[in-house]
């Protein structure tokens, strides 16, 4: 089964997405299943992973909603309050639906070392009664501190998202590459190759800018803790959909055929525990 672990669906509505700058300003519109539905299809992916793009439990809902109405939703990474006093819950009150993760949008606290305050640690352990899998949102400015939380939270499966926003525009693999090299000695930590041609020169990127970006992710984690996403609709800003599995392709062609079919979904299915 080929699975885009990584895409959003929004109603537009300028104050529930106020991270939606003038720069942004294509992002301004509806993007819904019906939108996503014919590119999976054109592409032959089987399903995706819905990933929260605000800090809204009613958001939550809204993606365990269509995913109910479209089967080839295979899964939700959601929003709870991991702070809260209620995680638990919550999280009891979302069991059994196809809630397969939480995130929280680490890159825009002010703090660094946000994922290593105790409340919040708190809240991501209780993800492992349910088996559910945190999902790392971070620049690489937060990864020393994602090492030591993730020699923390070692009974949660952590997917890093979009490798930690790598500075491919400007070539500088260092310190990035060391720190994420870091990381993944930590067994419980997985690695999306998504949203990497926003991190490019958007208007002017060649598909080679991203080869040591590639080969340092495939060097850290291995074929089998690296899994795809597009970043649908964000990867718009810099390219079409096509453009990013060219990208995610430059990758896959270094790998055998079973690790390649673990790369297109074999990973997503493991980390996200879809045959639940």
């Amino acid at each position: 089964m080929r699975i885009d672990a990584h895409q959003h669906f929004w109603q537009y509505e300028p104050r529930e997405y106020p991270w939606i700058t003038d720069r942004l300003a294509a992002l301004r519109a509806d993007f819904l299943p019906r939108h996503l539905s014919p590119l999976l299809d054109r592409h032959g992916f089987d399903g995706c992973v819905a990933v929260q793009a605000r800090q809204s439990s009613m958001e939550t809902r809204w993606l365990l909603d269509l995913s109910r109405e479209n089967p080839w939703i295979l899964g939700v990474v959601g929003w709870i309050d991991l702070r809260g006093a209620g995680v638990r819950q919550s999280l009891d009150a979302l069991a059994g639906q196809k809630l397969v993760g939480v995130r929280h949008l680490v890159q825009d606290e002010i703090e660094d070392r946000f994922l290593l305050r105790e409340d919040f640690v708190s809240g991501v352990r209780a993800l492992a009664a349910h088996d559910l899998t945190y999902d790392v949102l971070i620049y690489p400015r937060h990864l020393e501190a994602a090492i030591a939380f993730a020699d923390r939270v070692t009974d949660v499966r952590l997917v890093l998202d979009h490798g930690a926003k790598p500075p491919i525009a400007t070539g500088e693999l260092e310190p990035w590459r060391r720190h994420v090299r870091e990381l993944a000695r930590r067994p419980n930590v997985f690695c999306k190759l998504s949203g990497l041609v926003t991190e490019s020169a958007w208007d002017r990127w060649r598909a080679a800018d991203f080869d040591p970006f590639l080969d340092a992710l495939l060097e850290a984690f291995g074929p089998k803790r690296l899994l795809f996403g597009s970043d649908w609709p964000v990867c718009l800003l810099a390219g079409q959909y096509s453009d990013v599995l060219l990208i995610a392709e430059r990758l896959a062609g270094k790998l055998s055929p079973s690790e390649r079919s673990e790369f297109f979904g074999g990973t997503a299915s493991r980390a996200y525990r879809l045959s639940r």
